[in-house]
């Protein structure tokens, strides 16, 4: 990138919304938060976070309430972001560089941990595989089919760039979570939640359009804001020192919460579903790690926990039960630590620009996480008990699809969205939320009708439930007969 990253305008408190003749932002009177605790306060207290008590984690609509939810996983990853972000500006401020005129005591920990909260708010229901079932419905449509009865075109349509195709056929809950934050969550304006252009930045894990992904780049494989944001993200990056595809230095940070955290408490929920136990873990630990000192550590004081719990009289399922715990406990532990020293250690290529992996690739615990991600991916994510529920939710949300793109595109002014429809296009229609009508429907909307037709729908079924979701298939199937 040539020179170095500015701390100063990367932690830029400045927020999109203008203040009244133009002010800057100045705290309320008798307000002592800073703009970047006030970011966290506006994504906890919004509506797409108290939805994430029912999206999925890993087990779609499941009942047991000890296993964790997209809330609950997006919590884990705010407080592990704000813990790291506490020991790197309290224990290794002056080493990185941060200023004392953007109160990184303060500041850092805030911004990390509100970025943590906000990283899923994107993603539609049922987990990653809603992202897969809008993805596989806009891939069906992109041509017709002859041999499919009311088969059709959703490409078919003037105005629409490669680009904007794109935005639909790898349809991404990250592009999602910047557009909800920054268009659709509205009271009477364009901001969105308003948030400062240091939580905007840092929120882009992938900091590049649809169009620019490159799967050989860590920062590049996948997209962070759609063709109707990216005056938005252009704007960002100018009010915080950074460009296309060069992520905002907490952003590593961010990311390896979310890796350690689903990581290792995949794991501990596989095990109160009774998928998997202490004893399959740490044999698979010892046998893939081989050799590994960090691994074999954490096992073995797993192990020394289990032992003596063993002779206290538990339960075979407490017993189980409270030595997960104690893994999991030492296990992000240990790589939280590791983090952190990755993150100092490659501070230089990072305030550069230049670094392009992930930060537990590049600790000493890398063993340990991947070891750990091969054991959920063989014992946990392929289990038919998730692979069936995963199933169904894949079939409500194309049914919800199909019954959408009918209401939507069924009206009698096709250059006007709020145009008559028929009595049941008309009531599908207005299920929609109010918020992305109103979005969609904009007059200052400069998006082709179509590509705004594509998003109406995208961006209701990624706001939905769980529970929502399979509730609205049925009632809307009933009408459809």
């Amino acid at each position: 990138m040539g020179e170095q990253l500015d701390w100063t305008a990367l932690l830029n408190s400045r927020r999109r919304k203008p203040r009244p003749g133009g002010k800057a932002h100045e705290p309320r009177l008798g307000e002592d938060r800073t703009q970047h605790e006030r970011d966290h306060d506006r994504i906890l207290f919004s509506t797409p976070v108290r939805r994430l008590q029912d999206k999925t984690q890993v087990f779609p609509l499941e009942r047991n309430d000890s296993v964790r939810t997209r809330l609950t996983h997006s919590h884990e990853v705010a407080n592990m972001a704000r813990s790291m972000g506490t020991t790197l500006a309290f224990v290794h401020g002056e080493a990185l560089g941060f200023p004392a005129s953007v109160e990184p005591l303060r500041n850092v920990p805030a911004l990390l941990e509100a970025i943590g909260l906000a990283h899923d708010l994107g993603n539609p229901p049922f987990g990653h595989q809603g992202e897969t079932a809008i993805q596989t419905w806009m891939k069906r449509h992109a041509t017709p089919r002859s041999e499919e009865p009311g088969s059709f075109a959703i490409f078919d349509a003037p105005g629409l760039t490669e680009p904007m195709r794109r935005d639909f056929l790898a349809f991404e809950g990250n592009a999602q979570a910047f557009r909800l934050l920054t268009r659709l969550q509205i009271l009477n304006d364009d901001f969105g939640l308003n948030m400062t252009y240091a939580f905007l930045a840092a929120l882009m894990k992938y900091p590049v359009p649809s169009d620019a992904v490159d799967k050989s780049s860590h920062a590049r494989k996948k997209f962070n804001f759609f063709q109707s944001e990216a005056g938005i993200a252009a704007e960002v990056w100018a009010e915080t020192g950074l460009r296309q595809g060069v992520r905002h230095p907490l952003t590593f940070v961010m990311e390896a919460c979310d890796d350690i955290a689903y990581s290792v408490v995949d794991v501990e929920d596989a095990a109160k579903k009774n998928l998997i136990n202490f004893n399959v873990l740490t044999a698979w630990l010892r046998h893939d790690a081989c050799d590994d000192e960090v691994t074999l550590g954490v096992c073995e004081r797993a192990e020394r926990y289990h032992a003596d719990f063993r002779d206290e009289g538990l339960s075979p399922g407490e017993l189980d039960d409270i030595s997960m715990q104690m893994f999991r406990v030492d296990a992000i532990g240990t790589m939280v630590r590791a983090a952190v020293g990755a993150f100092v250690a490659n501070r230089a290529a990072i305030m550069a620009g230049t670094f392009d992996r992930e930060l537990m690739a590049a600790s000493d615990a890398v063993v340990l996480w991947t070891s750990l991600k091969r054991f959920a991916k063989f014992h946990v994510y392929r289990h038919r008990s998730v692979l069936e529920v995963e199933l169904d939710g894949h079939r409500t949300l194309h049914e919800l699809m199909d019954m959408f793109w009918t209401a939507v595109v069924e009206r009698k002014d096709p250059d006007d969205l709020r145009s008559d429809r028929e009595a049941l296009p008309a009531y599908v229609y207005s299920r929609i939320s109010e918020n992305y009508r109103r979005v969609a429907e904009a007059p200052g909307n400069r998006m082709p009708m179509r590509y705004r037709e594509l998003q109406l729908i995208t961006d209701m079924i990624s706001g939905m439930t769980d529970t929502f979701a399979v509730s609205l298939r049925d009632d809307l199937g009933r009408h459809h007969g």
